[in-house]
């Protein structure tokens, strides 16, 4: 197994911070959100933000949705540090600030592009019981400019670097254009390219960049609701999941000399993956109910397990275990945080 090193992992997507607090129904009534949902703010919601840090107990993290699962990924490797690279754009602020020192702390790789139009990106998780409702407000997160970060060579030799690329599927709302740039690369150089389908409206409002994208990917990444709607807007004609894992995994592919994985977590039930030509469930550890206190970053935890191991050029069944056990961990906690050390053997 080769032993992990610096930037030997790459990840890009929307740098936020994450402002965390437990709510009461009204709250999420009076700005109209579901209780487990994800979606980027709009104009009624401005004033969520500072409800939000005014009326509770807040805590900040550093997140979104791919800098999570790199995060991840170097905490359960733990040494060498920055294994993990991580590009996304904040803005010159104070926020921009604590996500930098946040992402130190997480021995992540992390160069930002910096710019001062838009203040740095937020996610506001709105906590109500078992359930969490995302509104993300990406600000500067939404200002990544391939040609005036991804392309600079020092930049681009850190891609050169890397030996596994995860983006999540959000990432598509921001920088199509960035996302082709690297997934060819990989592509190119018969390294793995993984992506995430992130949320049911990336299927179904920007089901254009992601299928071109699509031909790139080597392991692709989604719970059950994403992978209902992935299927309904291709037309697949099953709500059978291993059906619709075996429909994706054989969706057109350019770097023939991988076979396509596809993952699909179900909550608390089995996880989904194609195993070559078959469709196999893998049992998630189990928990008590009473235990889980946010499931918040349960699925950037599976992913940032998963890409522990994959960098490590573990098999299949291994990566996928890796992913359950710091999803187990993480849900077990408020926000997207974890213990100094992971006990994974």
């Amino acid at each position: 197994m080769p032993t992990p090193s610096e930037n030997m992992l790459f990840g890009m997507g929307n740098p936020l911070l994450d402002i965390s607090a437990v709510v009461d129904k009204d709250f999420l009534d009076k700005f109209g959100l579901k209780p487990n949902d994800q979606i980027l703010a709009e104009d009624k919601h401005k004033a969520l933000f500072e409800e939000l840090v005014k009326r509770n107990k807040v805590e900040y993290h550093a997140g979104g949705s791919t800098q999570n699962s790199v995060k991840i990924a170097q905490w359960m490797i733990q040494k060498p540090h920055k294994v993990a690279t991580f590009f996304g754009c904040i803005g010159t602020d104070h926020f921009g600030e604590i996500l930098k020192k946040k992402a130190e702390e997480a021995h992540v790789d992390a160069h930002y592009y910096e710019q001062n139009e838009e203040p740095t990106g937020t996610c506001a998780a709105c906590i109500t019981g078992d359930n969490r409702s995302l509104v993300a407000n990406l600000a500067a997160a939404n200002c990544y400019k391939k040609e005036k970060h991804l392309d600079l060579d020092g930049n681009w030799e850190l891609v050169e670097k890397a030996k596994v690329y995860y983006i999540a599927g959000f990432f598509l709302t921001v920088s199509p254009e960035s996302i082709l740039k690297v997934a060819k690369h990989a592509s190119d150089k018969n390294k793995i390219f993984c992506m995430n389908l992130s949320a049911p409206f990336i299927s179904q409002f920007f089901k254009e960049p992601l299928m071109k994208v699509m031909p790139y990917v080597d392991i692709l990444f989604g719970n059950e609701t994403e992978a209902a709607t992935f299927a309904k807007e291709l037309g697949f004609e099953t709500d059978d999941i291993a059906e619709i894992a075996k429909k994706t995994q054989n969706l057109p592919k350019e770097n023939t000399k991988r076979q396509r994985v596809v993952v699909f977590t179900q909550g608390k039930d089995d996880a989904v993956a194609t195993v070559g030509e078959k469709v196999t469930m893998f049992p998630v550890v189990d928990i008590d109910q009473n235990d889980i206190v946010d499931t918040n970053g349960a699925g950037d935890s599976f992913v940032g397990g998963f890409l522990s191991a994959l960098v490590q050029e573990r098999p299949l069944e291994e990566c996928i275990r890796a992913g359950h056990y710091a999803a187990n961990i993480i849900i077990k906690r408020v926000g997207c945080t974890f213990p100094e050390k992971p006990d994974f053997h």
